[in-house]
């Protein structure tokens, strides 16, 4: 069935027209699909007809795909949906199912996702074996031309990989896994499950990779057919001359599980550490965009949870932090290991209440209003001849004052070059 699928005559439900769900009716009308019903709840909400007509397909398509961010505990189709749950698909499955794809990797994981799929795109990419990145990262994995010799690097999250039921990567890893996104999954548990079913469809000849025992055990209950790679977490160590950005506490477990799947494509150590030297960080993630005298100021916007922030934490000295926006459910702020690193912190957005609660006394904050009042704030007490970080590593997500965390990196950087125009 992968590889071969015969879509003609098949009827679908699209739920979610952003870039996902836009490439899917794309790759559908392209694949002589003539029945596709779409929706969207923010295009489409107002329209009574339109909504009444989506719920009524809902029952008679013959697959339903939700696009990565519809959540169906909180859709207003949550009874059709729960109802017809056995035909809910991805745009990930349709690649599968469409495609005979031989050679791919299916990275997920709660952190480090997008950092260690750009790595293995360009170590592979360095030494000439041919790839694509797609998937949460880059472009809809529907809108790639597919090329029998090509691998294809993709970020999977776990709404993805909740109802995906036909991939099968070549290669699949698993990261990390910490508490997100319970909004989302309900609990650890269903969170964890959505994040291993990355392994189902795997055979013999596919690999697996894991490097944590807990996961490792559930694998084994679970009977998964690949061979299994478990990494010790210092299995790989880098040099520190290599890549300042790499040399971070974040990246270490990236690099790790970089090195051992391009190793799979013939990448030896040697070439794999010179491919390194010409790595670039992705934006907002510990990026080190400005420089004011002895300072150094961090965009670490893609750090929605305090697992994110704290490598950032751990990786610098003389913090004045900023953070503060919507808290993930159940988060925990522990600075008490970080409490020397830090000078004091700069408290925005809707939920400071949050944060007062989690500082307590332990370190010295500001509550301020925004993001601009705090590089305000900044700017009035900076001192050239003190060697300060400062560090934007939010700990929250970003909807309750931007609408996501690419529109606020790129704010918080705007507002650091302007007034330190302004300023000095």
């Amino acid at each position: 069935m992968l590889g071969s699928y015969n879509f003609n005559g098949k009827s679908f439900a699209v739920y979610g027209l952003g870039l996902t769900g836009k490439s899917v009716v794309n790759f559908l009308k392209k694949n002589k699909v003539n029945k596709i019903s779409t929706w969207d709840d923010k295009l489409l909400k107002k329209n009574l007809r339109l909504k009444k007509n989506f719920k009524a397909k809902l029952n008679t398509a013959n697959f339903i795909i939700l696009s990565p961010g519809v959540n169906i505990q909180k859709s207003k189709f949550k009874k059709h949906l729960l109802k017809n749950k056995k035909k809910i698909i991805t745009d990930l499955d349709l690649f599968f199912l469409k495609n005979d794809v031989k050679k791919s990797i299916i990275i997920t994981g709660t952190n480090g996702k997008s950092t260690t799929c750009s790595l293995i795109h360009h170590i592979l990419k360095k030494n000439k074996i041919k790839n694509r990145l797609a998937g949460n990262i880059g472009k809809p994995i529907l809108d790639l031309k597919f090329e029998k010799d090509c691998v294809y690097v993709i970020e999977a999250s776990s709404f993805q990989l909740e109802y995906s039921n036909f991939i099968k990567p070549y290669c699949a890893a698993v990261l990390n896994i910490s508490q997100d996104h319970l909004d989302w999954h309900g609990t650890k548990k269903n969170y964890i499950m959505s994040k291993i079913k990355i392994f189902n469809n795997q055979t013999k000849g596919d690999i697996a990779y894991l490097n944590d025992i807990n996961l490792k055990k559930i694998y084994k209950k679970k009977n998964f057919q690949g061979k299994l790679k478990f990494i010790n977490k210092n299995a790989f160590k880098l040099e520190k001359s290599q890549n300042r950005y790499l040399q971070l506490d974040t990246n270490k477990n990236n690099i790790t599980f970089a090195y051992f799947i391009t190793k799979i494509f013939r990448v030896n150590k040697k070439n794999f550490l010179k491919s390194l030297v010409t790595f670039n960080g992705l934006p907002h993630r510990h990026e080190m965009f400005f420089k004011l005298g002895k300072s150094t100021f961090i965009n670490d916007s893609k750090a929605t949870s305090f697992e994110s922030t704290k490598y950032a934490l751990k990786s610098n000295n003389n913090i004045v932090w900023i953070a503060g926006g919507q808290p993930k459910k159940n988060d925990k702020v522990k600075v008490n290991k970080f409490r020397k690193k830090i000078i004091k912190a700069f408290i925005i957005g809707k939920h400071k209440n949050f944060f007062i609660k989690q500082l307590g006394n332990k370190i010295k904050y500001e509550i301020v209003k925004n993001l601009k009042e705090a590089v305000i704030r900044i700017f009035q007490s900076y001192k050239k001849e003190k060697k300060i970080t400062f560090l934007f590593s939010p700990a929250s997500a970003s909807y309750d004052q931007f609408k996501n965390f690419e529109e606020r990196g790129e704010k918080f950087k705007y507002l650091v070059r302007y007034y330190a125009k302004k300023f000095n």
